[in-house]
């Protein structure tokens, strides 16, 4: 669990390294603030007090991702390298069959880096922002708060259904994030029935969309995109701008976000650890 200076501290060494390099960092900070103690996720570089180097790890059912940064004054010390390694010592503790190394597209240090090590770049991602656009409310689909063991059952097998997971991860991974005081969880009806599902993550003035899903046969007529602008206008009309994710070869979803006012401020690419 990290400490409330470290947690001040890495959001410190972030705007630095952001600013100078003109990127966006995905540190997961829904993840870092929420923290278990019996778990060493977490690997910080101390000089004279002021953290210049961090790397974490951040752990989605047998999939966990890497993400880090050093302070750029301090850089070619091999300093990440170091953290890399006591990360890497730690995630054979563990059965993740995957390890995804995470970086902004435009970062120059991150692929320098990549360079000295094994792994292939696999997919990228589009961070998109909504712009102001006049949307639409419809009656027949509806979004609610997730509340019982059969919502925590759908969002379970949507995640197994939408995203791959086998249900054990699943499993783990909703009981994990609902633990996450920062999210809030919908479930979307369609004419009463539950048939999907998506959750937003509010901080700093930003809320994030995330684990946006429909059921595979309830897709096609338009549930999706109605859902959607409903979450759009539920969370800027409480002054939040709005952000989300999306992989950068998935043209259906770029589209149905792109036609609801998103657009693309930045990629993040990731790539897998070929050891």
């Amino acid at each position: 669990m990290l400490t409330k200076q470290q947690l001040k501290d890495i959001k410190k060494l972030q705007e630095i390294c952001e600013s100078q390099e003109g990127i966006n960092l995905k540190l997961n900070w829904d993840m870092l603030e929420n923290r278990t103690e019996n778990e060493k996720n977490d690997f910080l570089y101390y000089e004279h007090e002021q953290l210049i180097g961090f790397l974490g790890l951040y752990g989605f059912g047998n999939k966990v991702e890497i993400s880090g940064m050093v302070h750029p004054t301090f850089r070619r010390k091999g300093i990440f390298s170091q953290l890399f390694k006591e990360a890497m010592a730690e995630i054979t503790k563990h059965n993740f069959t995957k390890v995804l190394l995470n970086t902004p597209a435009n970062s120059p240090s991150g692929k320098q880096f990549l360079q000295t090590i094994p792994c292939e770049l696999i997919f990228s991602e589009y961070q998109m922002k909504w712009e102001q656009k006049e949307l639409f409310v419809y009656d027949d689909v509806q979004i609610r708060q997730s509340v019982s063991e059969a919502d925590f059952q759908a969002e379970v097998q949507l995640d197994v259904q939408s995203f791959g997971f086998a249900l054990e991860e699943a499993i783990s991974f909703n009981k994990r994030i609902k633990t996450e005081n920062t999210q809030s969880f919908y479930v979307i009806e369609h004419d009463g029935e539950t048939v999907g599902k998506i959750r937003t993550q509010r901080q700093d003035g930003e809320s994030w969309i995330y684990g946006f899903a429909i059921f595979p046969e309830k897709q096609g007529n338009g549930i999706g995109k109605k859902a959607l602008q409903r979450v759009i206008l539920q969370e800027s009309s409480l002054g939040y701008d709005v952000f989300l994710e999306v992989e950068t070869q998935n043209a259906h979803a770029l589209r149905l976000y792109e036609t609801s006012g998103f657009n693309i401020i930045q990629a993040q690419d990731y790539y897998l650890l070929t050891i």
